[in-house]
């Protein structure tokens, strides 16, 4: 991975998602939309959307938030990110849907999202050793929620303002190739190398060991 860190400005254009190269760090400024299940689920089996235009807000962040009502209003407690590839079943369809430039969550996503997000000109972000406390500490202001009273707090559709949120990298660019993929197949080539360097056959099966 790259070692500069630079911001962005939400939203991110189809232009400046395209420019982003596989491994690269950022951190990205501007709004956020939050979902989990239930909004995928909702999204593309029953038609429900949050009433939010997805032009202006079209980075979606895999969460379920941590919040806290107070006098003044919502006050983020912890926002750490959700594995994405939980949402791979729902998340090409509302790709496409949206027409999202830019998905944040941890860990990867799988081939159908990546085809998605090339097909549109979108990046998916993961999240690089930063606790979901310290993020918040980048979250502005709380904007506004959606479906709180149907869905409750964790499912509910929060829009944070964020400044210089993350760092994070692009573990899917926009041409769709997927970092973690291609570091998986370098290994397995690697270790393919390695056994014929030390002479262990391919049929070599190692010892099971019973507890």
């Amino acid at each position: 991975m790259n070692e500069t860190v630079r911001d962005l400005t939400l939203p991110l254009s189809e232009d400046d998602a395209r420019g982003l190269e596989l491994g690269e760090t950022l951190t990205v400024s501007g709004l956020v939309f939050t979902g989990r299940s239930r909004l995928h689920i909702r999204a593309i089996e029953q038609g429900i959307l949050p009433p939010l235009d997805f032009s202006a807000i079209n980075c979606f962040f895999h969460v379920g938030p941590v919040m806290r009502q107070t006098e003044p209003g919502w006050e983020v407690v912890s926002i750490e990110p959700t594995s994405s590839i939980r949402f791979e079943r729902y998340s090409p369809a509302l790709v496409r849907k949206l027409g999202l430039r830019t998905l944040i969550g941890k860990t990867t996503m799988g081939p159908g999202t990546a085809e998605a997000l090339r097909e549109v000109g979108g990046v998916h972000l993961s999240k690089i050793g930063v606790c979901g406390n310290l993020l918040r500490r980048q979250v502005k202001r709380v904007v506004e929620v959606h479906f709180l009273e149907e869905l409750g707090k964790t499912e509910a559709t929060w829009v944070f303002e964020v400044e210089r949120f993350g760092p994070f990298f692009v573990d899917i660019d926009a041409t769709g190739r997927n970092y973690f993929a291609e570091l998986d197949a370098h290994s397995r080539e690697r270790l393919a190398a390695m056994r014929g360097e030390l002479g262990i056959p391919e049929d070599f099966a190692y010892t099971e060991v019973n507890p």
